[in-house]
């Protein structure tokens, strides 16, 4: 691109992508002028300088390029305080928000994984969507061949990030369990925290979107959280939602709940691997209600952890105060408190 300055962002990314769907949806709801762009070969040339090389990359207005959901969503509250902003008024609020994205982004995607590549139906769908995507240019054998390439590739990496049969009861529970929490507490036009969504809203439907699109998890939404799937296509473009946070206490019963899975099932899972790779170990094994999970460590979620005490070390006062009971009521405070 020989353009240096533009005044829009361009969002580079590929519909099957969680992250890439969860920036464009907080695009959308926040108003915030922007291009989306399919990473083509073209657009992946444009893009090869960015590091890390995560979904999805985003070129601001004065020609940097940025990548990782999370900050590209904090980053842009910062370059557009208060239009629209999907981070709580209460920073107690704002801290059990990124708590529940954090969940989203790094536990959900594992019921991701294990649904999209465990059974042929979905490998076949999941494959042939990604690739039918990023290279719209290929037809007959060449295109059948980028799609077996991409689904052998894509089996071969689910024992990294613990999608495995082994693991399998585990992950099908914590679909069920989350399935059930969300379904009730989205009625009505609700979100987690308002009639207005939050950054932590966003994250479950960057995954929750993928997931009721891909065959098998699709039966899985339609039979169980009907009400689910309908949600999380008016996420899709929220541009036309207004609506407000609501108080600070009580949360409500979906957050609750969802805090209570963070303390049963991700914060221990984001702990073993903490400690497995202070340890240097090649794998690790976490109890969880529904059995054990077995995987190898992983450094981007042992920056989450430190990323999310960082966050509440930072609380004070009254909101420190009130949100400490309410992470000790889920099983939580333990995570973060020293």
């Amino acid at each position: 691109m020989n353009e240096t300055t533009h005044d829009r962002y361009r969002l580079i990314g590929v519909d099957p992508s969680p992250y890439s769907a969860k920036v464009r949806a907080i695009l959308r709801y926040r108003r915030l002028p922007f291009d989306w762009v399919v990473r083509t070969p073209t657009a992946q040339a444009e893009i090869a300088h960015v590091k890390p090389q995560l979904m999805p990359v985003i070129r601001y207005p004065d020609g940097g390029y940025h990548t990782d959901s999370t900050p590209i969503a904090l980053d842009l509250e910062a370059r557009h305080p208060g239009v629209r902003s999907i981070v709580p008024d209460d920073p107690g609020q704002t801290f059990l928000s990124h708590l529940i994205e954090d969940m989203a982004d790094e536990w959900v995607t594992k019921i991701l994984f294990l649904l999209r590549f465990r059974l042929p139906l979905d490998q076949h769908y999941a494959a042939r969507w990604v690739i039918s995507d990023r290279r719209p240019d290929l037809v007959g054998d060449a295109l059948e061949a980028a799609i077996e390439d991409f689904r052998s590739r894509q089996i071969s990496r689910m024992a990294l990030v613990g999608a495995t049969a082994a693991n399998a009861g585990s992950i099908d529970a914590s679909f069920a369990r989350l399935l059930a929490i969300l379904e009730p507490g989205i009625a009505g036009g609700r979100y987690l925290f308002g009639t207005r969504p939050a950054l932590a809203d966003f994250g479950l439907y960057g995954q929750l979107r993928t997931l009721a699109t891909d065959p098998t998890p699709q039966a899985i939404i339609r039979e169980t959280a009907p009400g689910l799937e309908h949600w999380v296509r008016r996420l899709d473009d929220a541009s036309g939602v207004e609506g407000e946070w609501d108080a600070p206490e009580p949360v409500s019963p979906t957050v609750e709940a969802l805090l209570r899975m963070a303390g049963e099932v991700y914060l221990p899972f984001l702990l073993a691997n903490d400690a497995a790779l202070r340890e240097d170990r090649e794998s690790f094994t976490v109890e969880l209600p529904s059995g054990p999970l077995t995987q190898p460590p992983f450094r981007y979620q042992a920056k989450c952890l430190a990323w999310l005490r960082e966050h509440w070390n930072s609380l004070d006062g009254a909101p420190a105060a009130r949100t400490a009971a309410v992470l000790e009521e889920a099983g939580c405070l333990s995570a973060f408190v020293a």
